[in-house]
């Protein structure tokens, strides 16, 4: 039997602390710390170029789009 903590969180709230990565506007993987969440979404990015990819701060209520850099645009090719 699983326990609370071992359910994912409710689809229709909007976190109140930590970091989102969101892709084409739909909420996925919650991290603790801002530098995780923008590797993460830097890392899927480059894989799939053409999503939209932000990182949501829950504290601030803000979306950082990601964009691919070009030292990462430079070594796929």
């Amino acid at each position: 039997m699983n326990s609370k903590s071992d359910k994912p969180g409710r689809t229709d709230t909007i976190p109140t602390e930590g970091y989102v990565l969101t892709v084409d506007g739909k909420m996925k993987t919650k991290y603790a710390a801002a530098e995780d969440a923008a590797a993460a979404a830097q890392k899927l990015k480059q894989a799939y170029p053409v999503i939209q990819v932000k990182v949501f701060d829950a504290a601030a209520r803000t979306y950082t789009p990601v964009l691919l850099t070009d030292a990462a645009a430079k070594s796929e090719g």
